[in-house]
């Protein structure tokens, strides 16, 4: 049985029933599989239509449909969490270790499907005093801004619009306009066209009256090609033109964003820059002990080595490559083989900050001088941080072995290279775009994105990759992705992956990048999409508002 059958099925029966929360969940678990490493992206166009048909219907539980449709999305797309199990190699014991990743698991999609919940709830309120197509309007809107929302706190990883990514990279040009919030609009406005299409066809909808033909005030309120003979009744259905709206914006939208991504690269020689990356696939069960940081040392110090004599520029190695203090960097070998051959190192490793320390990438010069430092500003909760510690840190095992607390780097930093100003995102900062975004309205002419990944499943790096594939589009840039374990890899400002790397390997890449001064209208202007739905959607429901009130005022005549 198709979901739009289980749908109509569900019309029959009585609020509160089963069916309608099995259909939820089913659509919300579909849209999951649209993320990496499943990619199948397409589906993206029409899972979110069931839900929208259920809160229009209103003959069930509102808020129970869309939890249940946000725990099965948000618990497809980041099940990758819990790979943090077991954390037996930090001293945390297996149930202890379990406890931890099912919380975080648990929360995270809770976290997520209170934004689809609140959203509903919204619509199913305001639902009432509007009609089609004001309430597509209000309800992308809607979406779009509790996105915006979300993404403004500490917690962010899985919004509509990087269901698409990596592989439709048409539709993802429309980042170029307005970042996310261009691709998610897209992608909810089509659904609810969808949906709203699907409650307006002859089954959904059929208004019958007696064999007496339609009077005139019948007529000026629907055109007669509406009204048909069924027996020995007339009756009215609404033709289902919406699947027509629906098809001609999805064409219309990936024809625009064809148009953008068919713009040619222009790369003057003298903006080159040949770039090494090393992978240095140190497991994080043995990268804090002295076997592990031994070989994270011969790895790097080689792989540097390696690429050196090839000819490269500049060599970036993954966040937290070394994991020692800068203080003691001097010492290794990987810093005499900088002295030796003299050629840029873009290095991630520990900065001291008081009595805390940062996650930090260093720009370390030939000559062995640090020319540019870069912490890290979006730190991950429970992981590198533990939000309201003073409440939680007794129950919540810290998941860092390190016991110096992180902080977090300043929201404004720069990140200046003897090539240029870099655009710097070290590993979960690579889910805000705006983040990003600042950071090439500023001059940054190329990405420099250091991850680990190594502590998560391989659904994660697959899913961190199709981010930066996304960043790379928004702001025109070409991306240098360096990570521990994998992905790493090379994108072109067209999201384009020129090199990819395998999993769980030691690997070294050169390639040639090219220095971008380009900014597109969303590095320019930021998310106006957002201020501009917000705008009219504002207007929308005052006038509707407005209406109402004067027709409730209105004198009854006897």
């Amino acid at each position: 049985m198709s979901l739009m059958m289980m749908l109509r099925k569900s019309k029959q029966l009585k609020a509160g029933g089963l069916l309608p929360l099995f259909i939820a969940l089913i659509a919300g678990v579909l849209m999951g599989l649209t993320v990496a490493p499943f990619g199948a992206w397409f589906l993206a166009w029409i899972a979110l239509a069931p839900l929208w048909i259920l809160i229009i219907e209103g003959k069930t539980n509102t808020f129970l449909c869309a939890l249940l449709w946000g725990i099965g999305y948000h618990g497809v797309a980041i099940w990758w969490i819990t790979g943090i199990h077991p954390m037996t190699w930090m001293g945390v014991p297996i149930l202890a270790s379990l406890a931890i990743a099912t919380f975080c698991w648990i929360f995270l999609t809770l976290w997520g499907a209170a934004l689809v919940a609140t959203w509903a709830t919204c619509i199913s309120f305001l639902g009432k005093n509007l009609a089609f197509p004001l309430r597509v309007l209000v309800g992308t809107t809607l979406w779009c801004g509790l996105e915006s929302l979300w993404s403004r706190g500490a917690l962010w990883w899985t919004t509509l619009a990087y269901t698409q990514s990596p592989h439709n990279t048409a539709i993802l040009h429309l980042g170029q306009i307005s970042g996310t919030t261009a691709v998610t609009a897209a992608l909810v406005t089509v659904n609810l066209l969808v949906a709203e299409a699907w409650l307006n066809t002859p089954v959904a909808r059929i208004q019958e009256r007696p064999l007496n033909p339609p009077t005139l005030g019948d007529l000026r309120s629907s055109p007669p090609q509406n009204w048909g003979v069924r027996g020995a009744k007339y009756y009215l259905c609404n033709r289902p033109k919406g699947y027509l709206n629906a098809i001609a914006l999805l064409i219309g939208l990936h024809l625009l964003g064809w148009g953008l991504a068919s713009q040619p690269l222009i790369q003057p020689p003298e903006t080159a820059l040949k770039v090494g990356i090393i992978q240095g696939n140190i497991p994080n069960e043995i990268k804090l002990y002295p076997g592990g940081l031994r070989r994270a040392i011969e790895g790097y110090t080689t792989g540097y080595q390696t690429l050196a004599e090839q000819g490269v520029e500049a060599v970036l190695t993954p966040e937290g490559a070394l994991p020692l203090f800068w203080r003691d960097i001097p010492n290794s070998s990987f810093y005499k083989a900088v002295l030796e051959k003299g050629v840029v190192a873009w290095l991630g490793a520990f900065g001291e900050q008081g009595s805390s320390y940062t996650n930090s990438l260093f720009t370390l010069t030939g000559t062995g001088q640090i020319y540019s430092r870069y912490d890290k500003v979006k730190l991950v909760p429970l992981g590198e941080y533990i939000p309201f510690a003073e409440v939680l840190g007794g129950l919540i095992n810290r998941l860092s072995p390190l016991e110096a607390q992180q902080v977090a780097g300043a929201d404004n930093q720069i990140f200046d290279t003897p090539f240029g100003r870099a655009i710097a995102s070290i590993c979960y900062e690579s889910a805000f775009s705006e983040h990003l975004r600042r950071q090439t309205a500023l001059g940054g002419q190329f990405i420099l994105s250091a991850a680990n990944n190594a502590h998560y499943s391989p659904a994660m790096p697959a899913q961190h990759h199709a981010q930066d594939v996304m960043r790379a589009i928004e702001s025109d840039r070409w991306a240098v992705r360096a990570t521990n374990t994998g992905y790493s890899g090379i994108i072109d400002p067209h999201g384009k992956t020129e090199w990819i790397s395998k999993l769980n390997t030691y690997q070294l890449h050169a390639a040639t990048i090219y220095r971008r001064e380009t900014k597109t209208l969303y590095v320019r202007a930021g998310d106006w999409l957002m201020l501009l739905l917000l705008t009219l959607s504002l207007i929308v429901l005052g006038i509707t508002l407005n209406n109402s009130r004067s027709h409730n005022e209105q004198p009854r005549q006897l």
